[in-house]
């Protein structure tokens, strides 16, 4: 044996142990989505070393965030970009507005940065019912511009192209995956857009909600929901499709995509899949709570980790969890849980335990920095009925949660429990929280007070914001992210709707 196969041989066996006991081994499909819709954003220099600490090397942004895409630079990440649907008309009028996007917002990252881009995504869920056709002309267009765009510019072979979609794209008549098709008014575009991305090799990209089908419909048989074995129960009354038992709406759902794309001649083992937004909210929601979210989404990432697939699909596809950290200042069409989606929250702290794989569990963002520990309650004297106004805070706390976050607040929410006046303490507090400490934000008529004593209690948390002035880097309230943009939380998948209508 010669001395270069000795050292190949040593090089190998080196590379070999370093690769078994990496421990990032089970997590090199972790991806996740980055909202930044939010009145203090957690700074993108921590929030880059958040997602490292956890293993997550694949993240979603739902805009061309610059704060976000200089962090991301040289990080090992990769990364999806998107294009807001407001902007599809631009892209699709002409192929120089796509290629000024591309310019500023691929290509300057990437060759400057060393931003790891790999895709653009062309609007978000532009086909949803709510939007009354208003990006049907203009989507496929403009995802043709974009294309062209990057292989004008070189990157045709390193940046693909996708439109994330919602699942009521698809539909299925008898509520069987293996009816499912793609949704009749939009088929012949739907079909067109399938294959120009796989002639692109480009993937699909699909959103798929169990929670927005649970949440609506009071019958929705609850298990079905989750993956079954996630918390060692036995799982939903399976749903017979044929020779296919399915245990859970997630697999039921992508397999009515998957009878989709073969109805319309598609090889859908060969076409590459994204499953965009998938993940459970913590709070504003009966349903919504921390208990339900670990559920499901440790039932997600052992999926991920195993690299499971569904009964009619084998190949595991690429999933981007909803969400990394909460966002405050998005919609809450349809509800309060709009705002609790992340897996972390506000300020990057665990919200519950998760297991990552290979022994890993979610660790807390670190170096964020915080305001002044200082809160703002309705003062005692007031409490007691015995202020300027008396009891009357209704007028203030109402003006407090139209400026500030109280979703919280209400029926199924973590701070469901308050009485009236801390209620009013914790609108108080948000308000004066969002305005950061600043003078005459806690006076409300001269009803409010502020206090160095925690007002927590329970699972009613009264928080402190991060003091965004403290970091070295720094952003500012987006103009949108999340899932599907507000609006399409109105719409429940058809897919999801008709599976559990087997059950009656």
């Amino acid at each position: 044996m010669g001395r270069h196969d000795t050292y190949s041989k040593l090089i190998f066996f080196s590379l070999s142990i370093l690769l078994l006991n990496s421990p990032l081994k089970n997590a090199d499909a972790l991806a996740c989505n980055w909202g930044t819709q939010a009145s203090h954003p957690i700074p993108p220099n921590i929030v880059v070393k958040l997602l490292r600490d956890n293993g997550f090397n694949k993240v979603k942004l739902f805009e061309a965030d610059p704060g976000a895409l200089r962090a991301l630079g040289k990080s090992g990440i990769q990364v999806m970009v998107g294009i807001p649907n407001d902007l599809l008309a631009s892209m699709a009028s002409t192929v120089t507005n796509a290629e000024l996007w591309v310019q500023q917002n691929v290509s300057q990252y990437i060759s400057k940065y060393g931003t790891d881009i790999r895709y653009v995504a062309v609007g978000n869920e532009p086909f949803l019912k709510t939007y009354k056709d208003r990006f049907v002309k203009s989507t496929y267009p403009a995802l043709q511009n974009v294309q062209a765009a990057l292989v004008k510019a070189g990157l045709g072979r390193q940046v693909k192209v996708t439109v994330p979609l919602n699942a009521d794209v698809y539909e299925s008549g008898d509520g069987l995956p293996s009816s499912g098709d793609f949704r009749s008014d939009i088929k012949t575009l739907m079909v067109s857009i399938v294959r120009f991305l796989a002639d692109s090799v480009s993937p699909i990209t699909f959103n798929i909600y169990p929670f927005l089908s649970l949440n609506a419909d009071p019958n929705f048989p609850r298990e079905y929901a989750f993956f079954p074995g996630s918390d060692g129960g036995g799982g939903a009354k399976p749903v017979v499709d044929g020779s296919i038992s399915y245990t859970n709406v997630f697999d039921a759902n992508f397999d009515t995509l998957v009878s989709a794309l073969e109805k319309n001649g598609f090889d859908a083992e060969k076409v590459e899949i994204i499953v965009g937004e998938v993940g459970w909210p913590t709070d504003g929601d009966v349903n919504a709570s921390p208990a339900l979210a670990q559920r499901f989404n440790q039932g997600l990432l052992n999926r991920i980790v195993q690299g499971k697939g569904t009964p009619r699909r084998k190949t595991a596809p690429e999933v981007y969890v909803f969400s990394l950290v909460d966002e405050d200042a998005k919609s809450i069409d349809p509800g309060k849980f709009e705002r609790h989606w992340g897996i972390f929250s506000y300020d990057g702290a665990v919200k519950y335990p998760l297991s990552l794989g290979n022994g890993r569990q979610l660790v807390p963002a670190k170096g964020v920095r915080y305001q002044a520990r200082e809160w703002c309650v309705l003062s005692p004297q007031a409490a007691a009925g015995n202020g300027p106004n008396g009891a009357t805070w209704t007028s203030s706390v109402e003006y407090a949660c139209q400026l500030a976050d109280c979703t919280s607040l209400g029926p199924g929410s973590s701070c469901a429990g308050l009485d009236s006046a801390a209620n009013a303490s914790y609108a108080f507090n948000m308000y004066f929280q969002k305005m950061d400490h600043r003078g005459g934000s806690c006076v409300f008529n001269n009803l409010g007070v502020v206090t160095k004593i925690d007002p927590s209690s329970g699972s009613c948390r009264f928080p402190i914001e991060i003091d965004t002035s403290r970091h070295d880097e720094t952003s500012r309230p987006r103009k949108s992210s999340g899932a599907g943009e507000g609006k399409w939380r109105k719409v429940v998948t058809a897919a999801m709707a008709v599976v559990w209508a087997v059950f009656y």
